[in-house]
């Protein structure tokens, strides 16, 4: 098959798109494709709701995702709360294989690193089900390397942010005619002009700051030995800038209760409001016009970067990762966190910062569906073969 997008056709038979979705960030970024799946007559969007999603802790985000899609959505409660990462792996794809040989999907699509898109793409290949990654061949640090790299060798199909993704997928003997560069989708969200706008989104979550932060602060499971100390730390840099902070949630691997137990001194401080979860086009907003993100998101990697927002990077778990001119790493020392947060508020407005378009355009949900309505694509076999590279 090759890596023109052209060849649309029609279909005598509708072909069956099954997204996974376990997580709000998932979700932000894959809406996308599943609006322009849902859009297609020659398509038929599903959706397999886990995770975080399910959990009445983070927000309990299944809610969302049925209420913008109506149609077509299973939700599947793959844990308890504190449940181990290996057993929510297991637990995944025993409730999704059983979702696969009722409803035979044509094609499932899984994202990024989360364990819940490792179970995806078990279930899908070992059912001789195509699976197509989004957003394969990156690096980080913590397990989200592996599982991202274990997701893409079970993969048939492979959306990529950007050409040196499609790089690392080739070095790892992928076929160079199954991996398409059509950028981050999240990216045609950011540049819509549907956006809330911030009065919205301010009054809807009741934030009164005129000049704010956002923290945003994940457990890195391959650290679990430092990660009171470091999250604690954090929290005294922020209380001792003296600056607003609009603090969400950490997702929920191991960890994460360690750094929820230290939000509670952020309780009866006007300087924070603290969110489970934020609705992701209302967190664009809130990104948008914030002074600076601090913690280890990848939303301040990716996302941060195309509005120009200054990022302030702690620890390991973005190692490796592409650095635009505007994420400063930084350890985890109180004076150096509150010596940058203080520069960052105190920047002047006239200090203007390109924005990164490092990982799209925009337009990934139109690549998407291009790919999708090309003939070649349905004539793939979901027996991969690997494609020696050799050095001359």
């Amino acid at each position: 098959m090759g890596s023109s997008l052209a060849g649309r056709i029609l279909y005598k038979i509708m072909k069956k798109i099954l997204f996974l979705t376990g997580t709000r960030a998932d979700f932000g970024k894959l809406k996308p494709l599943m609006r322009a799946v849902e859009d297609a007559q020659e398509l038929e969007c599903h959706i397999f709701i886990t995770g975080m999603h399910t959990l009445n802790k983070y927000g309990k985000t299944e809610l969302e995702v049925k209420k913008e899609f109506t149609e077509n959505t299973f939700v599947f409660y793959n844990q308890h709360l504190g449940e181990p990462m290996e057993v929510v792996l297991a637990n995944t794809i025993k409730g999704l294989s059983r979702y696969i040989h009722e409803n035979k999907p044509d094609l499932l699509v899984v994202h990024g690193d989360r364990v819940e898109a490792l179970a995806g793409a078990i279930a899908g290949s070992v059912n001789n089900v195509l699976v197509c990654h989004v957003e394969g061949g990156e690096r980080s640090g913590t397990i989200d390397e592996l599982i991202r790299h274990s997701v893409s060798k079970l993969s048939h199909l492979h959306m990529v942010a950007n050409e040196e993704a499609k790089t690392r997928l080739l070095q790892m003997g992928e076929d160079e005619s199954s991996v398409f560069v059509i950028g981050s989708p999240d990216i045609d969200i950011m540049k819509s002009k549907s956006l809330p706008s911030l009065g919205e989104v301010k009054s809807r979550y009741e934030i009164p700051f005129e000049q704010y932060g956002i923290l945003l602060y994940h457990p890195v499971t391959t650290a679990l030995d430092t990660i009171y100390q470091d999250t604690q730390i954090l929290c005294e840099a922020l209380k001792k800038s003296n600056k607003k902070f609009v603090v969400i949630f950490p997702n929920n691997d191991e960890g994460s209760q360690v750094i929820l137990d230290c939000y509670e001194q952020f309780k009866g401080d006007d300087n924070f409001k603290v969110f489970p979860s934020i609705k992701f086009e209302r967190f664009l907003t809130l990104l948008k016009n914030a002074q600076v993100i601090i913690g280890n998101s990848s939303a301040g990697i990716r996302e941060a970067p195309a509005y120009a927002v200054p990022t302030i990077n702690m620890g390991s778990r973005q190692n490796s990762r592409y650095l635009h001119n505007t994420i400063i790493n930084c350890d985890f020392d109180l004076d150096k966190i509150t010596n940058e947060l203080s520069s960052l508020f105190d920047m002047p407005a006239t200090n203007v910062v390109e924005a990164s378009d490092y990982f799209g355009s925009g337009n990934s949900a139109q690549q998407f569906i291009e790919v999708l309505l090309s003939k070649n694509l349905w004539e793939l076999s979901p027996q991969k073969l690997f494609i020696d590279r050799v050095e001359a």
